[in-house]
């Protein structure tokens, strides 16, 4: 199912696992989780069980159509959004999950995809706040282990440390990652263990959307856009011609629907 996940930007996620993203960011203090509740409970009541395009709902509730997202850590809130038009909004039953045990489970996953990582991190990727970051880390301290990184200290799942004590497996030629892929979906100082330079992380972390980022041997040489067959490549240092033809392979065997014609690759 789809819906207004971490950072109010538009999640996929399993039904099962609907109350991690949603409850797991529910706000801990009365003011914002009241404002949350009654936003929701008034666009319910609005939906008599109808979806509707969000803007006519929000406009028919006077309230901003973006507003509307306020009310989706309540659970109750559900979407559909091809990335073309405007999203469908509709209500449904609120699951019957401990917000806190959602909370630690939202924790538990952001560590096993993100981590080494930190409280703060975790945060500001689930739109939380800092204090209920640090509380989500307390709770879990039993199954977390400390590490040290190169940006400071942070912490793994426990269970976890085998995956990082074993040794590298062979990495792909090439591969394009689309933006706001998981492998670079970091906060604040965690980019840094990523992308050293500041310049090419402002490049690949800009301030609106942000362009896919070019993996050659399992290490971030640049970025890619694409516009309709146009695939345009942009490069942090030159590039062998076996790793030039081996990203052209990777560009053109994107499954892309709707495109006419063949894949044209620019390299900028």
């Amino acid at each position: 199912m789809q819906l207004w996940g971490p950072r109010f930007s538009a999640y996929v996620v399993a039904a099962r696992d609907l109350a991690i993203f949603t409850l797991g960011r529910l706000p801990d203090d009365r003011k914002g989780r009241g404002v949350a509740e009654e936003l929701a409970a008034r666009l319910h009541a609005h939906l008599a069980g109808t979806r509707m395009p969000y803007a006519e709902a929000g406009h028919g509730l006077g309230e901003h159509p973006n507003r509307l997202r306020y009310a989706a850590p309540t659970a109750t809130v559900l979407i559909r959004w091809d990335g073309a038009r405007q999203p469908t909004v509709w209500t449904a039953p609120r699951p019957e999950v401990d917000p806190r045990d959602a909370r630690l489970e939202l924790a538990r996953r952001y560590l096993h995809v993100f981590g080494p990582a930190t409280p703060a991190a975790f945060a500001q990727w689930a739109g939380i706040s800092p204090r209920a970051g640090s509380s989500a880390f307390e709770a879990l301290c039993g199954s977390l282990t400390g590490v040290r990184t190169p940006v400071g200290d942070a912490w793994i799942l426990t269970r976890d440390e085998p995956t990082f004590r074993a040794v590298p497996g062979p990495v792909a030629q090439a591969r394009l990652l689309p933006s706001g892929d998981a492998y670079f979906l970091l906060q604040g100082p965690d980019r840094e263990l990523l992308v050293p330079d500041a310049d090419r992380r402002r490049s690949l972390w800009t301030p609106r959307v942000w362009p896919g980022a070019l993996l050659v041997e399992g290490e971030v040489v640049g970025t890619w856009r694409r516009a309709n067959e146009a695939v345009t490549i942009q490069t942090w240092r030159r590039l062998s011609r076996a790793a030039r033809d081996a990203v052209e392979a990777e560009a053109k065997s994107l499954p892309l629907p709707g495109v006419q014609g063949r894949l044209v690759v620019r390299w900028d």
